[in-house]
C-alpha cells in the first residue's frame, strides 16, 4: 500500500502535533514542513524536509504530497491561506470561528473547484467531532434541545485572537462551563440558557513594554465572535508566570441532546471529551480526516467538504470488514505522553 504523503504549513502547536501524530499512522508519511518563519531557524522532530513556505506558491510543490495540513489561526490566517492554497493542493484546516464557517466554506469551495482539488475545513473536535454528535442527537431525538459546553480548557483559537491585539506579547484563554447550566442540561427538562449563562472566559495576558493594559482589556472584552457575549476576566501577568503556570494546553467539553420520544419519555444523549493536550488530540483528528480527503481526491471528488460529507469508513486505515468487527470500538486512546478519554453514553428515562 502506498503511503499517504502529508505536508504541514505552519509549525506551531498544531503543526508539531500533526508531525508526532503521523508516527502513529502507518499508512502515512510526513514529507515536508513549510514554516512561515525562516526555515533555517526551525528545528523539527522528524526527518521530513523543512522548506520555505514560498515554495508552495503557484502550485510549485504539486505532486510532492497528497494533502497539505494548514496550521494557521482562525482569526486572520485561515480565511486567506486555505482558499489560496486550495487552488493547487488538497487541503485540510481547523477553522473554528463558527459564525463565519459558511463564508469560509464558500471561498474554499470556489478555489478548490477551480483548481480541481479536494478540501476539508473546520475539522477538529469543535467544530468537528462535536458537530457530528450534534447531528446524531438531532436525528435520533428530533423533538429536543442541544447543549454544548466547552472546558475547562485552553482555547487555541481564542488565545491566538488575543495575541494578535497590538500590545500583547503572549496570552492564554481558558473557557469554563458554568456548573449550574451543565447540570440543568443533564436534567432532561430542556432549560433555556444564553451564551453568558453557559460559559465564562478567563484570559491571562502578557503585555509588551509600554502597552496600555486598559485598552487591551477593552479590546478583548469587545471582540465579536470571541468574547463579547461572555463574562470575561482579563489578568495581566509576566511572561515568566505564563510559562510557569499556563504552559499546558488541556481542554475538553460536553455535547448533550435532551429530548422526548413519541410516548413522552425523556432521553439524554451525552458525549464528552477530556484532553491532556488540545493540539495533540486535534492533530490526531485532522490526520484521520486527511486520510479521507486523500481517498476522495483519488476518486476524483473536488470542492470543499465538512465533516458531514465524509463517509466514516474513510477515516480508518482498516478495511470495512475489520471496522465491522469492532476494532475501532475502544474507549481509551493513549497518545504520546498524555492520556485522552472519549466517553459517549445515553440515558433513557
Amino acid at each position: 500500500m502506498t503511503a499517504i504523503k502529508i505536508a504541514i504549513l505552519g509549525y506551531g502547536n498544531l503543526g508539531r502535533g500533526i508531525e508526532t501524530a503521523v508516527t502513529q499512522n502507518d499508512d502515512m508519511e510526513l514529507v515536508a514542513v513549510y514554516p512561515r518563519r525562516d526555515p533555517s531557524t526551525v528545528k523539527i522532530a522528524s526527518n521530513a524536509e523543512v522548506r520555505p513556505a514560498s515554495q508552495l506558491e503557484d502550485g510549485n510543490a504539486k505532486g510532492e504530497f497528497d494533502v497539505l495540513m494548514i496550521c494557521g489561526g482562525s482569526a486572520t490566517d485561515l480565511p486567506k491561506q486555505t482558499p489560496h492554497f486550495a487552488q493547487w493542493y488538497n487541503v485540510v484546516d481547523s477553522f473554528d470561528t463558527h459564525h463565519n464557517i459558511p463564508e469560509h466554506f464558500a471561498a474554499v469551495d470556489a478555489a478548490a473547484k477551480q483548481g480541481a482539488t479536494c478540501a476539508l475545513i473546520s475539522c477538529g473536535w469543535d467544530p468537528g467531532l462535536f458537530s457530528l454528535n450534534r447531528l446524531y442527537g438531532n436525528t435520533f431525538l428530533p423533538n429536543g434541545k442541544d447543549y454544548t459546553f466547552w472546558g475547562r480548557g485552553v482555547s487555541q483559537g481564542h488565545s491566538d485572537a488575543i495575541r494578535r491585539i497590538d500590545g500583547v506579547a503572549d496570552a492564554r484563554q481558558y473557557t469554563n462551563p458554568v456548573p449550574a447550566a451543565l447540570e440543568g442540561a443533564r436534567s432532561g427538562d430542556n432549560p433555556e440558557f444564553t451564551a453568558r449563562e453557559m460559559h465564562t472566559r478567563e484570559c491571562w495576558v502578557v503585555l509588551e513594554d509600554g502597552a496600555d493594559a486598559a485598552a487591551v482589556e477593552e479590546q478583548i472584552k469587545a471582540m465579536p465572535n470571541y468574547f463579547d457575549e461572555y463574562d470575561t476576566t482579563v489578568n495581566f501577568i509576566s511572561q515568566e508566570e505564563l510559562d510557569r503556570d499556563h504552559k499546558e494546553l488541556p481542554h475538553g467539553g460536553f455535547v448533550l441532546r435532551s429530548g422526548e420520544t413519541a410516548s413522552g419519555r425523556k432521553h439524554v444523549i451525552e458525549y464528552s471529551l477530556k484532553l491532556d493536550s488540545n493540539p495533540e488530540f486535534t492533530s490526531s483528528v485532522l490526520l484521520c480526516f486527511a486520510r479521507a480527503i486523500a481517498r476522495l481526491a483519488a476518486e476524483g471528488k473536488t470542492g470543499c467538504n465538512t465533516v458531514f460529507d465524509i463517509p466514516p469508513a474513510y477515516l480508518s486505515a482498516h478495511d470495512g470488514v475489520v471496522i465491522c468487527l469492532g476494532i475501532l470500538g475502544l474507549d481509551h486512546v493513549e497518545h504520546g505522553q498524555g492520556k485522552h478519554r472519549v466517553d459517549a453514553h445515553a440515558r433513557a428515562g
